[in-house]
């Protein structure tokens, strides 16, 4: 029960990184790669799927 407690922020902030992640993608025109991929990598991979949209899916101009 303690270690759930300790987890819930975590899952949380995950959760949300995670929404945020896919609200962008899809206000993103264009992407460095598929949006399906991205979005895919953004779901499946957790924590790092939407750290790595943001570092490397987003084109910068």
């Amino acid at each position: 029960m303690d270690v759930i407690m300790m987890l819930a922020p975590l899952i949380f902030i995950q959760f949300l990184l995670m929404i945020v992640a896919i609200i962008a993608l899809l206000k993103t025109e264009q992407t460095n790669g598929p949006k399906p991929m991205w979005a895919v990598i953004i779901i499946l991979i957790g924590f790092i799927g939407p750290i790595l949209f943001f570092i490397v899916g987003r084109r910068q101009y």
